[in-house]
């Protein structure tokens, strides 16, 4: 946010900072997440709620994205959409004691 100068009430604007060929080659797959992806979808609304740009919301779906990107390549694992519900699936079932009749 701009605090001083002589134009103190200008539009505050997102960093250019990073790599800006990874930043073009994600804008659009981070558009089509938002639109398919039910977790990137929540994100994206929030972040439009809560400060009502679309391109900060964007944005953070595309770092979203990249850490995925890299956390899976990383791990040499494929891309599971449920792998979190699937996680606390595994957690709760390992959490429930099994009932024995005696």
């Amino acid at each position: 946010e701009k605090q001083s100068g002589t134009s103190v009430k200008g539009k505050p604007r997102i960093s250019k900072k990073g790599n800006r060929h990874l930043r073009k080659s994600l804008h659009l797959p981070s558009l089509s997440s938002v639109k398919y992806n039910k977790s990137h979808r929540e994100l994206y609304a929030r972040i439009v709620a809560k400060s009502g740009i679309k391109m900060k919301a964007l944005i953070a779906v595309q770092r979203k994205m990249l850490e995925l990107i890299f956390i899976v390549d990383k791990n040499k694992t494929e891309f599971d959409n449920d792998h979190q519900q699937k996680r606390t699936l595994d957690a709760n079932a390992e959490s429930i004691p099994l009932q024995t009749s005696l």
